[in-house]
């Protein structure tokens, strides 16, 4: 992953009745330790949280390196050399899965959003991590807060990635889907994280062109097994076209179960 520092400002954010009994608090804790939470509970998400004056690039207007930052990586972790487009996604995925998670972790958790702006963020291409510096203010509501940082995110990076809006919010919604349902799983709590998902987003969504849709497989033992259906994809099957995600279209129900197996 890319190394971002973040700063942040919040304000106060709303209750979400339908989502009230996942999680009560009724004395919650500073954002900051929400975050440390967050990070330390999600070993995919190399996030540090910290106070310190960060250094880096700037995403928006350096969206090129990060990109062909990307491309190496690829490069040396699977030995291939894919088209700049597919790095731009690939690149583009695994910095809307983090940010989704940093603003989506801490609702989850407490009901409360950070409220991230891209101006906010900086860039290490060369470590692949990323590091955070929080304020302890909240956003109102988690798709705006999402879509408020996105928005300028997907105007960069869209020239590069040549795809269009509606598969570039498909992706955003993916990957906030995505977290929630990885959050749930790794608090043992995968119900939750599915219902979370779902109450998010049921269908479409402003910007966001599908819901989460989660479906039931059944395995030849009974037992069930959820998944869904990516609306946009993040390209993974053209790094390895054998190995397509989980979630991908072009991963059959029967490949899905063999897998889980």
């Amino acid at each position: 992953m890319i190394f971002l520092a973040i700063f942040t400002r919040y304000i106060a954010v709303g209750n979400t009745p339908e989502l009230e009994t996942l999680s009560r608090v009724e004395h919650p804790m500073p954002v900051t330790d929400v975050l440390h939470r967050v990070t330390a509970l999600c070993d995919v998400l190399d996030v540090r949280v910290t106070a310190e004056e960060p250094l880096g690039t700037d995403l928006l207007t350096d969206t090129a390196a990060f990109v062909d930052a990307e491309a190496d990586r690829i490069r040396e972790r699977y030995d291939v050399t894919v088209p700049r487009h597919v790095a731009a996604s690939r690149a583009l995925h695994d910095y809307a899965w983090s940010a989704a998670l940093l603003m989506s972790g801490p609702w989850f958790l407490e009901r409360r959003v950070p409220l991230i702006r891209p101006q906010d963020i900086r860039a290490d291409l060369a470590t692949a991590s990323y590091q955070v510096r929080p304020t302890e203010a909240l956003a109102d509501d988690l798709l705006d807060a999402l879509t408020a940082h996105m928005e300028p995110v997907l105007d960069a990076f869209a020239p590069l990635t040549r795809r269009g809006s509606r598969a570039l919010w498909g992706m955003v919604g993916d990957d906030l889907v995505s977290g929630l349902w990885y959050l749930g799983r790794v608090l043992d709590r995968e119900d939750d994280g599915i219902r979370a998902a779902s109450e998010i987003l049921p269908g479409p969504v402003g910007r966001f062109p599908a819901g989460a849709a989660f479906r039931n497989l059944t395995a030849p033992d009974g037992s069930c097994h959820p998944t869904r259906t990516r609306a946009g994809c993040c390209m993974f099957y053209a790094v390895r076209p054998t190995e397509a995600c989980g979630t991908c279209p072009r991963t059959s129900d029967a490949e899905r179960l063999r897998r889980l197996g």
